[in-house]
């Protein structure tokens, strides 16, 4: 139902510019203090649009974000350690 979409970080020179990435995909933050995009794009397009906004002038860097591959699901293997420490 919904697209596969991959998150990018993007260091930029200038945040107004930086408002023009939209068009490449989804915002979702854009940090003022420290000049970086983070955005979501389709992931099977992922690749050429990413070398489309690195031939921008104000993008500085582009990283991979790394959420959607860290574990979310956690188990409860270890025992809970807490009830030995209450008074």
């Amino acid at each position: 139902m919904f697209p596969e979409r991959t998150g990018y970080i993007i260091w930029v020179s200038d945040l107004k510019a930086a408002r023009n990435l939209d068009k490449y995909g989804s915002v979702h933050y854009l940090s003022r203090r420290m000049h970086y995009v983070v955005m979501y794009v389709n992931a099977e397009r992922a690749e050429e649009t990413m070398k489309n906004v690195r031939k921008l002038p104000y993008v500085r860097k582009i990283e991979r974000s790394y959420r959607n591959e860290i574990k979310t699901e956690y188990s409860k293997d270890i025992p809970d350690k807490t009830r030995y420490y209450s008074l």
